[in-house]
């Protein structure tokens, strides 16, 4: 690692030395409830614990409210300190030096440099087998790319402890959203001793050691998680709520209805077929909040004829969006037609030919290009279409399988899985054609289109050197604009290839109990944390 020699430019201090601006916000005059706990619906069994091995939301949201980063966010989405009080970046931009402020482990042992330095190697370390190892690469930490590969060693990662204090990471190259990206479990710190101790088992209730606002009491499988306050949280001062518990309800209309008897406070989703009748019977519990998401379906490039692009544009082509969000949706959600959202900050839809034309002409392109493939009435394309269990997903697989079948007489085999289960399948490349969705894991355009990358999570498999290049010259690029254009360019390659089909933008439905407070709406973020909000009388 080379040693850097440039003046540190001292960054966000004035941000970093000033008060908290996270935690419960609570009104003046605002009478709070004596009993502070409260219940969230969460969909999916959480499948970890482990802020190494997290890669799906249901286990993000649980984790977020146990552990920290160097960062995080406000109410709002704003990156904000959180473990670091302060940061220091070298005028070339590759260079960050992280100050600690003065935290402890759910232990009582003081949280240090070297707990982050632990945690990042071992998410790049190949033998963890850490699902988000390419985000560490991804964010250009010096050696994380080579390391994955195992072409490094581990040690040689581009990150120091210069004291218990002090953290230094040293980056290849400049990342304008670097910071950003640290809001992310996968680059928490995590308490060395007790990992290496525990092992796989490290994150069960009796030996867990968290940083967070919140530390582990119970989690039984495929029934609850339940969270109890941490006292050595470094601001558990401004915490209100003192117990939350999340239940893993993938039935969205038993979530609904165990809203509707007070069993829960905030739920994960609300039901596509009731959202008009709760938007007018309960228009104070209902919030729609715009979201970093797009909904694909994703295909397995190893399987034939998916390897063909004529046949995935074909079936790209041929779903109604139109249809799917105003009338199988009907939540305020936008048709996709990229892989990158609007909402993200920054970020210009391309123009795109197949986006322009009119539904009819796209069903006619698709016809001829499944033509082209080989597929007719005589022999008709089939596979299955399989996706995680979710009376959703399951009314989207059937309409999507209705209008492959009336545009390209296609037959389609629906097919759901539990969702560790689908996330194993996914994983091992076991399905022809999945449902799958990515929620930004910060606001900016890289965290959608890198997924793609050849060296991202990229269940999928596919593999586009141009592509690739277009997202390493974006990194690179001097200006806003300049990267703009570039992250343009590869929209339009993904739209020439399709990988996966972009059927829609996320909008973000929940029902949230009149008298929980700090729960905020206007952020496209995914992340509600618990220790903002509180329960009024």
């Amino acid at each position: 690692m080379q040693k850097m020699t440039k003046t540190l430019l001292a960054t966000t201090i004035s941000l970093c030395l000033a008060a908290p601006t996270f935690a419960a916000q609570v009104p003046a005059g605002v009478d709070l409830a004596d009993k502070q706990e409260i219940v969230r619906g969460n969909g999916d069994e959480v499948p970890t614990l482990d802020p190494n091995m997290s890669s799906d939301t249901a286990s993000s949201r649980v984790i977020a409210d146990m552990f920290e980063g160097l960062v995080t966010e406000d109410l709002h989405g704003n990156i904000i300190p959180a473990l670091a009080s302060q940061w220091d970046v070298s005028e070339d931009g590759k260079q960050y030096t992280f100050h600690l402020r003065d935290a402890k482990w759910s232990n009582g042992e003081p949280i240090t440099a070297n707990d982050f330095v632990f945690s990042l190697k071992r998410i790049v370390d190949p033998k963890t087998g850490a699902p988000y190892s390419w985000y560490i690469a991804m964010a250009s930490i010096v050696n994380g790319d080579e390391i994955t590969k195992g072409e490094k060693p581990v040690d040689s990662l581009g990150v120091k402890s210069l004291d218990d204090k002090t953290l230094q990471i040293t980056l290849t190259k400049p990342v304008p959203y670097f910071t950003k990206m640290l809001a992310h479990e996968s680059t928490f710190a995590l308490p060395e001793q007790t990992v290496k101790q525990f092992k796989e088992s490290w994150t069960k209730p009796e030996h867990i050691v968290v940083s967070g606002a919140y530390k582990l009491s119970d989690w039984v499988i495929n029934e609850k998680v339940v969270l109890e306050r941490n006292k050595q949280y470094w601001n558990d001062k401004e915490t209100v709520i003192n117990k939350v518990t999340y239940l893993p309800i993938s039935d969205v209309n038993a979530e609904y209805n165990r809203f509707r008897t007070g069993e829960i406070d905030i739920t994960n989703v609300v039901p596509l077929e009731l959202y008009q009748t709760i938007k007018q019977d309960r228009p104070d519990e209902l919030l729609t909040m715009p979201s970093l998401g797009t909904y694909y379906y994703l295909f397995n490039m190893e399987k034939k004829p998916f390897d063909d692009p004529r046949v995935r544009k074909a079936l790209a082509y041929s779903l109604d969006r139109d249809v799917i969000v105003e009338r199988i949706l009907g939540q305020g959600q936008l048709p996709a037609y990229t892989n990158t959202p609007p909402a993200v900050a920054g970020f210009e839809v391309p123009k795109l030919e197949w986006a322009d034309m009119s539904q009819q002409e796209r069903n006619q392109k698709a016809k001829a290009l499944l033509k082209e493939a080989g597929f007719d009435k005589e022999h008709p394309l089939k596979f299955d279409l399989g996706y995680n269990t979710s009376e959703a997903h399951k009314k989207l697989a059937i309409v999507a399988a209705s209008m492959w079948k009336k545009n390209l007489g296609a037959e389609v085999e629906i097919a759901n899985q539990e969702w560790k289960t689908f996330l194993q399948t996914l994983s091992s490349k076991n399905f022809s054609v999945a449902r799958y969705a990515w929620i930004g894991d910060y606001n900016e355009a890289s965290t959608f289109l890198s997924y793609f990358d050849s060296s991202g999570l990229n269940y999928g498999g596919w593999s586009n050197a141009d592509y690739d290049s277009a997202l390493k010259m974006a990194s690179l690029a001097k200006t806003e604009d300049e990267r703009k254009k570039l992250y343009q360019q590869a929209e339009k390659i993904f739209a020439k290839e399709m990988p996966a089909i972009p059927v829609y933008f996320y909008t973000r439905s929940v029902l949230k109990n009149k008298n929980v407070g700090g729960y905020s709406k206007d952020n496209a973020s995914d992340r509600r944390y618990t220790r903002d909000l509180y329960i009024t009388k």
